[in-house]
């Protein structure tokens, strides 16, 4: 039984609450797929030549919700979390891990930004925009792209899960 808390989406609401309730949904997932593993387990790569791993996903994921929230919707400098000298929008930013990585750190950063994201958006209309490469984007268009990037990437996450212990599921 887990001990992170993973509500099925309300079948019948209003579109921001359908949005949020996805995201957090997948949030949820992705946090339970590395709930119980040891930072040396989190740092098992999936098959070589690749050196993907759950806290390279983990640190990959609190990057995108930087860059959307933070970078893209509210217009902040935010620098890289993982490489301050990186490009800001590099798209696969995070997964390469720092010696001396862990998962605690991961995701502990990675809540982190949530917090961040989810104060930034409460009092914003899901018709209020930011900039992306150049043109206006809403908060409703980053928050389905948020919920397609952590569906994906949980997708990553169940095969890994599956390579360090063989838990499948969640």
């Amino acid at each position: 039984m887990s001990a992170i808390e993973r509500p099925l989406p309300p079948l019948n609401a209003d579109e921001r609450t359908t949005l949020e309730s996805w995201l957090d949904f997948h949030r949820a997932t992705l946090a339970m797929k590395c709930e119980g593993l040891d930072d040396e387990q989190a740092i098992v790569a999936s098959v070589p030549p690749s050196g993907f791993t759950l806290t390279g996903l983990v640190q990959h994921m609190a990057e995108v919700e930087r860059n959307w929230f933070r970078r893209v919707f509210a217009g902040e400098q935010a620098l890289p979390i993982y490489d301050p000298r990186a490009d800001p929008s590099d798209p696969d930013g995070g997964f390469e891990l720092a010696e001396g990585a862990t998962l605690h750190d991961a995701l502990a950063t990675w809540h982190a930004e949530i917090a961040h994201a989810r104060e930034l958006c409460a009092a914003r209309a899901l018709t209020d925009t930011g900039r992306f490469m150049e043109q206006d984007v809403n908060l409703r268009w980053i928050y389905v792209h948020m919920i397609e990037e952590y569906a994906r990437h949980n997708g990553h996450a169940d095969l890994l899960r599956e390579r360090i212990d063989g838990t499948t599921g969640v």
